[in-house]
């Protein structure tokens, strides 16, 4: 994510556009949270592009509609909580965006609570915002007596942080501490 959006608007019609268009991206992420919580798969499938690519060799909404059916029956009830949500354009027509998440999923009968983040790809069609991509990095997931560590709930060797996981897939999360380490105490 950048400070500012490769693509900013050069008139007002197009700034007025942008404002509309942050609104509609912003009301696709929590629209997603209540569809997923309410297990409703036809709105949950109608937020993605007609097209939208489901693993390696499936496409479209009904491949969404039964890859998120397998994916939530492992669960009870959920809640998602929509906090944070970073949108930066690429052009009038794409944007890219950050999606900061609290989650609590109902697993045997025992509350689970966690954070995500969804990093996702946005594109407009027929005047409309879709998702084109939306991929859930977590922080942790832990039992909801449980006080999280780091990585807690992810990590298979509790202590060693796992590559591929959230804070570490930022960039700026490694330059961070990697610059704190070599500075002079």
């Amino acid at each position: 994510m950048t400070v500012q959006s490769e693509w900013q608007p050069a008139t007002l019609e197009e700034r007025l556009d942008r404002m509309e268009a942050l609104d509609q991206i912003r009301q696709l992420a929590s629209r997603y949270a209540l569809a997923v919580d309410t297990r409703n798969l036809d709105d949950l499938a109608a937020l993605f592009v007609e097209d939208v690519r489901v693993g390696r060799d499936s496409h479209g909404r009904e491949a969404i509609k039964e890859w998120y059916g397998r994916s939530l029956e492992r669960f009870g009830a959920s809640i998602h909580f929509v906090g944070n949500h970073v949108i930066d354009f690429v052009s009038a027509e794409e944007a890219n965006g950050v999606v900061t998440c609290h989650d609590e999923l109902e697993m045997n009968g025992e509350w689970h609570v966690g954070k995500i983040q969804y990093w996702d790809n946005y594109v407009r069609r027929d005047g409309a915002w879709y998702f084109k991509r939306r991929k859930l990095q977590r922080w942790y997931m832990v039992d909801a007596l449980t006080r999280p560590g780091h990585g807690a709930g992810v990590n298979v060797d509790p202590g060693k942080l796992q590559v591929g996981q959230l804070p570490d897939l930022w960039p700026s999360w490694d330059a961070f501490w990697s610059a704190r380490d070599k500075a002079p105490r």
